[in-house]
């Protein structure tokens, strides 16, 4: 059986820990001869790349394990790449949040202003991080889960278009799936969702029992009126992302037709989740203060044990193990089906071509295959193209240098929806984002 070559691109995320657990508990069902670190923030790294040492000469000694800055070192003929960058890092993501906060407008990480700002940044070091792994592994499979994934989708499929080995996906529709497997205590497994739309921003039509065919969404409406709504992890989540899942309940009360994905609450009640949101503590300093310093923590305590310990069990990733899958029905040619990022091409019938749509897809050696959805009501195409004509006219910006493509793309943005206001906040943005955006005149 054939043994790859996998390449973490992050390889100083808070992520990695659960990705390189995740690489042990599948090493029989996903084989890897090497894995390889790769981040431009060697101090960062090294306590993941230590904590790797540790856990690979323990679990899975026979994989040839590093960690590197170098590009040539970690891309050179490599079979897969797992993408999980953060351009700007935390702190970037901080400021895209508290800026577009402090000016009277949402700033998430993916969502509004703040996608928007982190959007041009990944732009910019993804197109520079993918054309220097062409250089030394032509034909690997580029897995790129880093956000906000729809621009990033649009700006690489504008940049690499016949590049075929590229594909975009994000994690959230799996855990909502887990979630529900929750709710009516089955195997997340045995669900078989419909879903369109754009990343994070779609909704589920249908989630149909894989063995009985039975429709299980008449179900899950009803408890989740009776319950609510919760993370499939829940005991491990901050209390931000309780509130957001405890979110879904609102919005089916509203929109009861379809299950939504938990980030489609910021553009369907704007104002709302504004007057809940601290434009002084955000979910990145969240994030700073909480799995920032956790998984660090967890990593120096195996450093400076020396050995593993308890610690296998205590850093764990759902979304990882959605990612090696991936690979694995890449690689193995088993047209499992995954929610991912694809150009429309008439899957949503009433939506533009070019789109970058998520869909259910069958994922095989040749890449994913479209499961068309037809024409979706026309609430939520509004929503979709007025998104879609968002993102497109950002990556605009960013191939044409235009600060007049960026300010409409902002004044167009849903969750900004004033030209005055995107004004205010897109020069604040160019100020904060002087040598991570393209110049824009």
């Amino acid at each position: 059986m054939k043994k790859y070559n996998v390449c973490i691109v992050g390889g100083g995320s808070t992520y990695t820990p659960g990705f390189l657990k995740s690489f042990v508990r599948l090493q029989n069902e996903f084989p890897m001869e090497k894995l390889v670190l790769f981040d431009i923030d060697a101090e960062r790294q090294q306590p993941i790349g230590e904590f790797g040492k540790i856990l690979f000469s323990e679990r899975f000694p026979e994989l040839d394990f590093s960690y590197t800055t170098d590009p040539a070192e970690a891309y050179k003929d490599m079979d897969f790449i797992f993408m999980q960058m953060r351009a700007g890092g935390l702190p970037m993501r901080r400021e895209d949040e508290h800026i577009s906060l402090h000016l009277g407008r949402i700033g998430q990480e993916t969502c509004g202003a703040g996608g928007m700002a982190y959007g041009l940044r990944s732009c910019v070091d993804m197109i520079e991080s993918i054309h220097q792994i062409r250089q030394y592994s032509p034909n690997a499979w580029i897995l790129n889960y880093s956000n906000p994934a729809a621009i990033v989708a649009e700006a690489l499929r504008r940049e690499f278009p016949d590049d075929n080995r590229i594909l975009n996906i994000c994690d959230q529709p799996e855990n909502i799936m887990r979630s529900v497997s929750r709710l009516l205590n089955v195997s997340w497994e045995d669900l078989d969702p419909v879903y369109f739309g754009l990343n994070h921003y779609g909704w589920f039509t249908h989630v149909y029992d894989r063995k009985t065919g039975e429709d299980l969404l008449p179900e899950i409406k009803k408890i989740i009126k009776e319950k609510g709504f919760l993370p499939q992890d829940a005991e491990q989540r901050d209390q931000s992302w309780l509130d957001t899942y405890g979110f879904v309940q609102t919005m089916m009360e509203d929109f009861p037709d379809f299950l939504p994905n938990t980030y489609d609450g910021y553009y369907l009640y704007p104002d709302y989740k504004f007057s809940h949101l601290n434009p002084d503590y955000t979910r990145a300093d969240e994030v700073i203060d909480g799995r920032e310093k956790r998984v660090f923590a967890e990593c120096r305590e195996v450093i400076a044990r020396g050995e593993l310990g308890d610690r296998f069990d205590t850093i764990s990733d759902a979304h990882a193990e959605m990612m090696i899958k991936v690979a694995e029905a890449i690689a193995y040619n088993k047209n499992t089906r995954f929610i991912v990022i694809v150009k429309n091409e008439g899957a949503i019938a009433n939506m533009q071509d070019d789109a970058m749509v998520e869909l259910v897809c069958e994922l095989g050696i040749n890449g994913p295959r479209r499961m068309a959805v037809g024409n979706i009501p026309q609430f939520y195409l509004g929503l979709l193209v007025q998104q879609v004509s968002s993102e497109k006219l950002l990556v605009d910006a960013y191939y044409e240098h235009s600060y007049q493509k960026a300010l409409e793309a902002f004044t167009l943005n849903r969750l900004i929806n004033d030209a005055k206001k995107a004004r205010e906040i897109l020069d604040a943005m160019i100020e904060v984002n002087k040598g991570m955006w393209p110049e824009l005149k």
